[in-house]
């Protein structure tokens, strides 16, 4: 994604001929998702469900949440729907299913299988958990999915269990092994450190993603838990994590991280299942935003548009779905709300207000 001069260049060559800025954001809404900061969306990242098999703790309390009523989650088929016309309309190139947990969701192979059919044909993947992905890795490659993320902030069962409230510490192992042996790859863990809970892991967590092929990322906690007891300070920061894989010897990754929000850096001495040096990131959405290279808008499983993962307001395509709105109609709604999209998170902002939505019912 273009930075900083050239990003002003785009915008500028979308309103070249339309003076009124009201007149610049109608052309910008032609054929994709701009904002006013001459971001362009095109990775979707679907929702497919606010339920999860497991309880982490920076996520969710240990009895749950109150789940979304079924008449109000999108059907498979308004999936289905909305994800074409994000491809077809909007230029939607990446597309990204998520939860909750989205391995619990029934349609889940069919809505792939619909995804991978569209042209042009997106680039199709997964984040969960790992449970269950022993028994539909194949399935889900066969229906046209490219590869997985997969969740894990410990290699030790009994702090699984601590994390996590359950005992599926071996079912996430299996699910990454089916993973990779299904050719979902690169097949990436994403890993959330907590102070005095796994902080000391990251060596061993890179090693163990080293030693079976899998790419590493971590991410830095983000104030989306559903207690809303996030805090800055117990938070570990990207620094620390460097700090910690200081004796691996890793090295400035050259590759451009375009629009990806995950910082990489090479690991000496050690290739991919792919053969490509190894690598490792880290996503560091609170100490070293991206905001400014964003190029990704969400779908929540009840069918609201969110323009950022922190956004505070909602656009409703379930109603216009449900109302027996055109496409037209509805991409051009999407291309409003993606056109109101901030500058950026403002987690630093004294006036920062936290989702009301948590993490689990929003989507990665």
């Amino acid at each position: 994604m273009p930075r900083g001069s050239e990003r002003d260049e785009r915008l500028d060559s979308i309103c070249a001929h339309l003076p009124e800025i009201s007149r610049a954001a109608e052309a910008a809404r032609v054929t994709v998702l701009a904002d006013r900061f001459g971001r362009i969306a095109t990775d979707l990242r679907v929702s497919l469900t606010d339920r999860c098999n497991l309880r982490c703790t920076y996520c969710m309390p240990a009895e749950g949440l109150a789940w979304m009523p079924q008449p109000q989650q999108l059907t498979d088929d308004e999936v289905k729907r909305l994800v074409r016309l994000a491809v077809e309309h909007l230029g939607v190139t990446e597309v990204r299913f998520t939860g909750g947990e989205p391995l619990i969701r029934r349609g889940l192979v069919s809505i792939i299988t619909e995804a991978a059919r569209l042209e042009p044909r997106p680039k199709l993947s997964v984040t969960t958990n790992g449970i269950g992905l022993d028994r539909i890795a194949v399935p889900l490659r066969e229906a046209g999915l490219d590869r997985v993320n997969v969740s894990l902030d410990t290699l030790d069962p009994v702090r699984f269990h601590t994390l996590t409230l359950r005992d599926r510490h071996s079912d996430v192992l299996a699910g990454l092994r089916a993973a990779a042996a299904a050719g979902l790859t690169p097949v990436k863990i994403n890993t959330v450190l907590m102070r005095g809970v796994n902080d000391d892991e990251a060596p061993a967590l890179l090693r163990f993603a080293l030693e079976h092929g899998y790419q590493l990322r971590f991410i830095e906690q983000m104030p989306l838990d559903a207690q809303h007891q996030w805090d800055r300070h117990e938070m570990v920061t990207a620094e620390e994590i460097l700090a910690a894989l200081e004796p691996f010897g890793l090295e400035p990754d050259n590759v451009s991280r375009g629009t990806a929000p995950a910082e990489t850096w090479l690991v000496p001495g050690h290739v991919d299942a792919a053969g490509e040096p190894a690598r490792v990131g880290v996503i560091a959405s609170v100490t070293r935003p991206f905001c400014g290279d964003c190029d990704r808008t969400r779908l929540t499983a009840d069918g609201q548009v969110r323009n950022c993962l922190f956004a505070t307001e909602e656009s409703d395509l379930r109603k216009l779905l449900r109302g027996g709105a055109s496409d037209a109609e509805i991409a051009e709604a999407w291309r409003v709300a993606m056109w109101g999209k901030r500058a950026g998170h403002g987690i630093d902002d004294p006036k920062f207000l936290q989702p009301v939505r948590p993490m689990s019912a929003i989507g990665g």
